[in-house]
Parts: C-alpha cells; structure tokens; sequence
C-alpha cells in the first residue's frame, strides 16, 4: 500500500471531485438500503389491516403508495449512483489523463543509452497496462470499497436494531463466503496472470509469423512454424481450461452461503415470529439485507486485487518516473546561433551498456562551410560522430564544440533545432507522405516541403501514387521501399534549412544514377552550409574539402582526395576498388 501514497497529490488535486463523489456514495448507499424498512413496514401493515378486515381496496391502495415510495427511492438511488461515477470515475480518468502526460514527458527527457537498454514492450506497458491498472484503484477500487463498506454498516446497523440474535445468526455464513471468494478470486488472479502472459507469447509468435512470412515460406519452415504455434495453442488452452472451472466454482460458492444465510433467517426468525419476538416483515427485510449484502462480500476479492494490482504497476511507474536523464541542458546554457565551425578535442567515446569503445582520442577541426567525408568499415565510429554532434550521448574524455562551445553548455532544443539529421536508420510514422516530411519543420509551408522532395529525387515517385504527398505509408513507412524510405529521410533533413547538415548513410538504399541525381541537386543548395557525410562508399561526384577515413575509433588518414590518392592507402585502395566496379 505504500507504493500508492504517491498518488496522494493527485487526489489533493482532485479533491473535490472525491470529496462529492464519497457524499454521493453515502446518499446513494442509503436509499438502497431504506426500501427494506418500507417492505418491513408494508408486510407488518398488510397483515394487520387483514385481521382490523380493512377492505381489499384499501389495502391495496396502500401497498401502491408503499410502492411508489420504493419506485421513487429506486430513481433517487440511481440519479446519485450516476452522480457518484460522474465524480469518482471521472475523476480517475482525469488522474490517467495526468499520470500518461507525466510519463510521456518522461520518455521524452530520456537519453538515447535508455532506450538501447530497454525494450520497447515494456516501455509500452508503462504508459498503458500499468496506468491502466492504477486507474482502477483510482476509480472503480475507491467507489466499490466505499459502497462495499458503507453497505455493511447501513445493513448491520439495521439488523441490530431489529434484533441481535437474529443478526448474528444471519452473518455466520458471511464469513466462510467472504474467504471462499476471496481465496477463489487469489486463485483466479494467478492463473488469469499466466494466460495473459501465455496469450502475449502467443500473439508474438503470430505477429512475428506474419510480418516474416515470406522468410518462413523461402524457407518452407510452415510445419515448423505450426507445430511452433500448436504448442504454444495447447499450453494456452490448457490454461484457459483451468481458468474457466475455477471461476466455475465462484457462483456456486456464493450461492450455497447466501442460501445457508436465507435459510436462517427464515428458520430462526420463523421460530421468533411465532414466539412473537419479530414480525413477518422483519425476516422479508432481513431477507432484503442478506441480498445487499452479496455485493460487499463478493466485491472483496476484487477490490484486494484491483489494489494489489494497482500497488505494483504503482512502485514500476514512481522508479520509472525517479529515474534522471543523464544528458541534460545546463542551468544556464550558452545562446549560440550555429555557423558551422565544429571541433573534436581528443575525443574518445565507449558505450556504457556494451562497453564498446567507439571513438579512441580522435581529433578532428571542421571550418564552417566545409564538406566533410567520414568513410571506414562498419564499426569504426562513423555514426557515433554524428551521435556526439548531437549530444545524443556524452564523451567519455575529450570536448566536442560548435565555434569554440563545448556542446554541454548549448540548451539541447536549441543545438538540435540547427542541425540537420538524416540517419542511417530511416524511421518514419504511419502518416502522409507531406507530413513525414514536414515533420523536420512544423512550420513549413507546402511549396517548401515539395522543394524538399524534388532535392531529394522523392517527388519522381509521387507522381506515380494516386495520392501523391497524401498518400499513407504504413507503419515505418511499410509501403514504400527502402530507397524510397531513405530519400524521405533526407528531404525531412533538408527542409530545416540548417547550417549543420549531417548525412548518416542516408543513400546507401538508392542506385547510382539516383544517387548522382540527388548529389547534383543538393550541391547548390548546400553550398553555404557545412556538409558532414558519413558514408562507407565514397561519392566520386562530389569534392570534399576533407576526407577522414576511421578505422577502429581513430583517424588513420585524413586530407582531400588527391591527397589521400598520392598517400595511396586504405583510400586510394577503396576509391579504386569503387570505380573499377562501377
């Protein structure tokens, strides 16, 4: 339970939303209850009335009235019961509303590092099974336990006054039914935790079957795959089966120990009617109690399990949320308005969850307006440039800088605003076309984004789909090829318009010719800015002012191409290799 003070803050927030929602349970709770002196009232009347030989219509004129009571309690009840959710559950949606917010806010201020240690399902989960499950104690856990213990005491309290005795010889079954549901819902819990997780491993293995079907049928592994499903069908089925005769016994249960509990009443108080020591209308309203009383007990085990649910997906979400970015802005960051000088200072670089070391004392000084190639094998740090350029991750020793500030004193919005990215990996959401593009420019207008596209050599393959730049790409751009992925990538890139332009592998998907075509347009256009290209291949179209080849996180050559092809290394060797193919 500890793990849920955390949630007090909301409820502070929300408190007047509580504090109505707990007065409507009261009412509520109260006009259910108050039919049963009514019933009492009309049995003990009627049979009175019988023997004083009131006529039928007078008795009957009385049991209608008696009965539009009832009816008009009846409507009351509701009209809070629909108050009572419009405060208690409205206000733990508003506490998921809060909660989603924060921890979407959260992923947002995370490093890079994080998310390589972390998969992506469980992150998910976060956010929406466990918010789910907190969101029950917030809501429906809170309304039933009220209800639940509000209910009791309302009943109890007039059973008391009736008679004592008869009360406790009532209640006697409540307890064995209170621990059978209780230890029949601990039951049901478990065994519904493992189906689900059976049932997540199931639908990963279809999900997995059906995005890589055409390797499964190049392979003709389908039997395999089927005998693969199979068993994991049977162990859910299995389970499935045990689930469905445990909550087989759930109603029985309750209805066995309502029973024993009616059968008391109407026994005992039979025999205190005739001693005269009770009415009628007494056991027909302890008969009305007992049947309250089944949603109190019966409720039990849920609310047990809503809050021990809802304490666990709790403590995951505060340690989620208590966790610190380690790549933040400083308290006071440095204004700078970038123009495109950058230095590595004896950088060197290893990643913290696989101990790689990427980059080993490198230094490197790039002027403003310069185009720079970054070739070497993969493996070597290309990228991780990139990744530092951006403050995606941190340097282990050395400085990187921008005009001579060290890029841990620039505001991370701002130093990520002035350069363009266009990574290796070509990442896109399942919208347009225009606005996977856009989103490099919130702002853009669509003559700029089409500019972009013709840059990029995308708007040759717009002309072809019937939607053009409204044409849907799927899920990680699952509708267009990788070439064509990769040139969305870039035009996003170009569209900011930043002086900072970095280039991750972002053709190494296109053919030669398109390449040469994209080159040829983007050689104008990026004539002002610095170019940092990152590449394995090298573009035989373009003249770079610096050509640095890595290999094993260092620079082992480094120059313009005629002077890396009089040095005749590991360049020259690479230039020529390229060209003989080509």
């Amino acid at each position: 339970m500890k793990n849920l003070r955390s949630l007090n803050r909301y409820f502070v927030k929300y408190k007047w939303r509580l504090i109505l929602g707990l007065v409507f349970v009261v009412i509520s709770t109260k006009f259910a209850v108050l039919p049963a002196n009514i019933i009492s009232n009309i049995l003990t009347q009627v049979q009175a009335m019988m023997g004083e030989k009131k006529s039928d219509n007078f008795i009957l004129t009385f049991v209608l009235g008696q009965g539009l009571l009832i009816i008009a309690y009846a409507l009351l009840r509701g009209f809070f019961l629909f108050l009572m959710r419009q405060t208690i559950i409205v206000m733990s949606r508003h506490i998921e509303f809060d909660q989603k917010n924060e921890i979407y806010d959260q992923y947002q201020r995370l490093n890079t590092a994080f998310y390589r240690a972390n998969f992506t399902g469980d992150l998910m989960n976060r956010i929406s099974e466990d918010v789910s499950r907190v969101r029950m104690y917030t809501g429906p856990a809170i309304m039933y336990a009220s209800q639940a213990v509000l209910i009791t005491i309302f009943c109890i309290w007039d059973m008391l006054r009736v008679h004592a005795y008869l009360t406790m010889i009532v209640v006697i079954p409540f307890p064995f039914l209170a621990f059978s549901i209780y230890y029949i819902n601990q039951v049901i819990f478990k065994k519904g935790t493992k189906i689900q997780e059976q049932l997540s491993g199931l639908t990963t293995t279809a999900q997995e079957s059906y995005s890589g079907i055409r390797v499964i049928k190049s392979f003709v592994q389908e039997a395999n795959m089927m005998r693969f499903f199979n068993d994991y069908s049977t162990q859910y089925r299995k389970s499935a089966v045990s689930l469905s005769m445990s909550e087989a016994i759930y109603y029985p249960a309750m209805t066995f120990f309502i029973g024993l509990s009616m059968l008391c009443a109407i026994y005992v108080g039979g025999s205190l009617a005739i001693g005269g020591q009770v009415t009628i209308g007494n056991i027909a309203q302890f008969t009305y109690y007992i049947n309250l009383l089944i949603f109190p007990i019966s409720s039990l085990g849920m609310i047990v399990s809503m809050v021990q649910r809802a304490s666990a997906s709790q403590k995951r979400i505060d340690e989620f949320l208590q966790l610190k970015p380690d790549i933040t802005s400083p308290a006071n960051p440095v204004a700078l308005t970038l123009s495109g000088r950058i230095q590595f200072e004896n950088v060197s670089f290893t990643y913290p969850n696989t101990g790689i070391t990427a980059l080993k004392n490198l230094s490197l000084s790039m002027d403003a307006g310069q185009k720079i190639a970054i070739i070497g094998k993969t493996g070597s740090g290309k990228s991780t440039l990139a990744h530092l350029l951006l403050r995606m991750y941190d340097t282990s020793d050395g400085s990187v800088n921008f005009d001579d500030t060290n890029v841990r004193e620039l505001d991370l919005g701002n130093l990520r605003r002035q350069v363009a990215y266009a990574p290796q990996e070509a990442y896109l959401f399942s919208d347009t076309i225009f606005n996977n593009i856009k989103f490099g420019k919130d702002d853009a207008t669509e003559s700029e984004v089409m500019e972009a596209a013709a840059m990029a050599d995308l708007d040759k393959d717009l002309a072809g789909m019937s939607k053009g730049y409204q044409t849907v790409i799927g899920e990680r751009g699952v509708m267009l090829s990788g070439g064509q992925k990769q040139r969305l990538i870039l035009a996003r890139a170009l569209l900011k318009n930043s002086k900072v332009v970095i280039l991750d592998e972002c053709l190494s998907a296109v053919d030669t010719q398109t390449e040469k075509t994209i080159l040829s347009n983007l050689r104008q256009y990026l004539a002002d800015k610095t170019i940092l290209v990152i590449t394995h291949r090298i573009f035989t179209s373009w003249v770079f002012d610096q050509i640095i080849v890595l290999e094993d996180g260092r620079v082992v050559e480094h120059g313009n191409h005629e002077q890396l092809m009089a040095l005749n290394g590991r360049y020259a060797k690479l230039f020529r290799h390229q060209t003989a193919t080509e």
